[in-house]
């Protein structure tokens, strides 16, 4: 599109906003309607262990969506000549599960607690119990059902809980609503009505610790809508609170607000049945759609929906690439003291380069890139910890790779149950996650760790918001009756660029000794938590 057309496309609204709520970066995106990226701005941030527990303050959860808003409008006005006043439609999608819980006056009652917390072990045990279905520590309802057994103050005021896409929303749009993908992190989903199962939600309500309360669950969760519904629109203090130049009009379109996990399917054209996706960053997870049920109930794989509530097996890891972005710092600031001054990409691309030189095994070393606690291995806290015997093999490009293999070590644990345990086939995985932004290294690991072949399109690096920008344009263009999966096979990916890597058999090998070698040095893991904690 030339750059006349997308001047007369802004100032006609036929625009879409993709905002996300990553769990390092709040992503504000502009889109056309042909899809293409118009402006993006950004806000850097990382969550904050309040009193044991992991969380982001809400007043940065605002500063964090306005700075972006205003990053991106500034590009559009420098680039076009022109101030965003209409926006067509506009949807918001965050980090899942996690808890929000609010009273009559729609005051938070307690410090949203994360995704990254493994605080509700007790809760999901017993509720995977009476359900007879995987709830996983992170999931809203695991929150409130731990709540409700320490006999927490503020349980008694819940007049409303939901996520942070949803909690942004309803400030936006004043509506209590919630995509279906992002609800299946709150609750289990009914694939038969798409909304929340009733006979598990019969089972918790008649809990006698819950009997006790005044609501009722069904009553304080927000409305489930799937894609292409309308969830509302921007009202004008709903504008405001976004612009805060006072530039942008009220009226927008609000599409169901989803999770990152339902974005990167979006992103990576993977809602139809037999194709995956795989998202790495902060945390890491696999989402496989799924053409027949799960022939058993596993801890370890939580079972979510695409946006448009298809069954999803999901591989979730709390850690992947943090801890190399902690090394790799460390070499930056090394690089610097000998006065060189390189670029972040020039960084990672140098040393991830010098990987490809290392032993198929890493030379034996071992990482454990675990900042926070990590629900697949077991480990109930964060201590990022490198092990080597005396005989390993420890020279930079050994030392880089088990770096990068170890960013995939949870997620690897978790994919062979789906693969050997389930036997459950994929027709693709794409990969998306800024990991892979330095080309092809991350990915051939990835491809050699899980032995399936991986492809990566060209929005690899920007895939969420840029996927809930076109679930917005879903909302506003979709054709009566028109499937998710055909919007985006036939509009979206037409003419979309990937590339695909195939594990090459000498590096399965190897990294399955590094699997091997990480497993064995997981006591050494758990040694390190108890006696960090004994210190403390």
């Amino acid at each position: 599109m030339d750059e006349s057309r997308v001047r007369n496309e802004i100032v006609s609204g036929n625009i879409s906003l993709g905002i996300e709520l990553g769990s390092t970066r709040i992503k504000a995106v502009l889109v056309s309607d042909d899809f293409q990226t118009i402006a993006s701005g950004d806000y850097l941030w990382e969550n904050e262990l309040d009193n044991g527990i992991w969380t982001y303050p809400l007043e940065k959860v605002w500063d964090g969506i306005q700075t972006s808003y205003a990053t991106l409008a500034l590009q559009v006005h420098d680039k076009f000549g022109v101030d965003i006043k209409k926006i067509g439609s506009i949807g918001v999608s965050a980090m899942m599960h996690g808890y929000m819980a609010f009273d009559k006056n729609g005051e938070i009652l307690v410090p949203f607690r994360t995704w990254r917390n493994n605080i509700t072990g007790d809760a999901a045990e017993a509720l995977t119990k009476l359900f007879n279905f995987n709830i996983p520590e992170r999931w809203s309802i695991a929150h409130l059902y731990q709540a409700i057994l320490n006999d927490e103050k503020h349980v008694k005021d819940i007049h409303f809980m939901t996520t942070l896409a949803g909690y942004v929303t309803w400030k936006l749009s004043g509506e209590k609503v919630i995509g279906v993908g992002d609800a299946s992190g709150m609750f289990p989903i009914d694939e038969a009505t798409v909304t929340y199962n009733k006979k598990m939600a019969d089972k918790f309500s008649s809990l006698p610790e819950v009997k006790k309360y005044p609501w009722n669950l069904l009553d304080i969760l927000p409305t489930v809508l799937p894609a292409g519904k309308k969830a509302g629109e921007l009202t004008d203090d709903g504008a405001k609170l976004l612009d805060q130049s006072g530039t942008l009009q009220g009226g927008s379109l609000i599409a169901p607000p989803e999770g990152d996990a339902g974005t990167g399917m979006v992103a990576t054209n993977s809602v139809k049945k037999r194709t995956g996706n795989i998202s790495a960053g902060t945390s890491a997870f696999s989402m496989v759609v799924l053409d027949s049920p799960m022939k058993a109930v596993h801890r370890d794989i939580d079972m979510v929906t695409t946006p448009d509530g298809a069954p999803v097996a999901m591989v979730h890891t709390n850690n992947s690439s943090s801890d190399i972005n902690a090394w790799v710092g460390l070499f930056g600031e090394f690089a610097k003291a000998l006065g060189l001054q390189l670029k972040p990409d020039d960084l990672y691309g140098t040393l991830f380069a010098e990987s490809v030189k290392g032993d198929q095994d890493a030379g034996g070393l071992v990482n454990f890139a675990y900042l926070s606690g990590e629900n697949i291995t077991r480990m109930p806290e964060g201590r990022p910890l490198f092990v080597r015997k005396p005989d390993s093999k420890l020279n930079l490009a050994n030392f880089i790779k088990t770096q990068i293999y170890s960013a995939f070590a949870p997620l690897k644990i978790g994919m062979d149950i789906l693969l050997r345990e389930e036997h459950i086939k994929t027709n693709v995985l794409v990969a998306q996650g800024g990991i892979f932004k330095t080309p092809v290294v991350a990915q051939q690991v990835l491809a050699d760790a899980l032995n399936t072949p991986i492809s990566v399109m060209e929005n690899a690096g920007e895939g969420g918001p840029w996927g809930m920008a076109v679930l917005a344009l879903f909302c506003v263009n979709r054709k009566n009756g028109e499937a998710l999966e055909d919007y985006l096979a036939n509009r979206v990916f037409k003419d979309a660029t990937t590339a695909t890597l195939y594990p090459e058999e000498a590096s399965v090998q190897g990294y399955d000794k590094f699997i091997d070698n990480y497993k064995a040095a997981l006591p050494v893991e758990s040694e390190a938590v108890k006696a960090m904690k004994m210190k403390n």
